[in-house]
């Protein structure tokens, strides 16, 4: 695994842009369908996180299983679809999933989530948190979503891990400082298929949550 001991890039909030919750999901879609030849980033470090309306989530604080991964393969086709439409416009969406072990029941769900991107052709890879324990002794790394090496979010979540608007940052310097941290985290991340296989594959389906 490469050294990660390099401090994370500094991202001082008040050299953004506020966002509500509603002005994210719309640039983060006008900014996204924009893009062409460049890589886009997504890192992922939260544990446990409360999506709306999304009946898989849903599901899991049922204690449903089998309705959980039903309706994950409900979404394969256009998965696949997405990840073809990506790849020829050489736009690959990366991510990078930082997992605590024992997993939470959350991080259990939401892996099994990506393995099925994966299988669709989606970049994701994962990394252990000890791997970036050593730049995390004042606080976790961020949650952050970084399009076309031009716009970087910092996505915000209340203490009870809602949905919460984001910071927009569009400094060239601090995006692409960013854009080649987040490189090097994908580079020593574990692919999503092996880590699966050896570590969620074995375990009990997750407990509601």
């Amino acid at each position: 695994m490469l050294d990660l001991r390099t401090p994370a890039p500094p991202l001082p909030d008040a050299s953004g842009v506020r966002l509500t919750r509603p002005e994210y999901h719309r640039e983060f879609r006008e900014h996204r369908k924009e893009i062409r030849g460049s890589d886009s980033w997504k890192l992922e470090r939260l544990q446990h996180f409360e999506e709306t309306n999304d009946e898989s989530r849903d599901a899991l604080r049922n204690g449903d299983w089998p309705e959980v991964l039903r309706l994950f393969e409900t979404e394969r086709d256009d998965t696949l679809q997405e990840a073809r439409e990506q790849e020829s416009q050489g736009a690959p969406f990366h991510r990078i999933r930082v997992v605590e072990e024992p997993l939470t029941p959350y991080v259990q769900w939401e892996l099994h989530w990506l393995r099925m991107r994966a299988e669709c052709g989606h970049p994701v890879r994962v990394l252990p948190a000890t791997a970036v324990a050593s730049v995390e002794t004042e606080g976790l790394l961020p949650e952050l979503t970084l399009l076309g090496n031009s716009v970087l979010f910092r996505v915000i979540y209340t203490e009870s891990g809602r949905p919460d608007g984001a910071i927009r940052f569009t400094d060239p310097h601090l995006v692409q400082e960013w854009a080649a941290y987040l490189e090097k985290l994908y580079v020593a991340a574990e692919s999503m298929q092996t880590y699966f296989d050896r570590v969620v594959a074995p375990l009990a389906p997750p407990a509601a949550a």
